[in-house]
């Protein structure tokens, strides 16, 4: 199966409202999750290929919310 090309992508990460709803910031995010501020700022812009399941589970273990809150597949 081919990657999806841009035009396909349908992965939202509303990273951004995630952040606003808990008064965080993404430099706060980052020291807590220990992921760098690029790398959080590609997943938040939508312009990430992959994330691994252990920087999914911190960011979602600090952000208190289940991974469906934080990635929607866009219709």
């Amino acid at each position: 199966m081919a990657p999806a090309s841009d035009e396909e992508q349908r992965i939202h990460c509303r990273l951004d409202e995630l952040l606003a709803a808990r008064g965080m910031t993404l430099t706060e995010l980052s020291q807590r999750v220990g992921v760098s501020i690029v790398n959080l700022s590609v997943l938040k812009n939508d312009r990430a290929r992959a994330i691994r399941f252990s920087t999914l589970t911190a960011i979602c273990d600090v952000l208190d919310c289940a991974v469906g809150e934080l990635l929607v597949v866009n219709p």
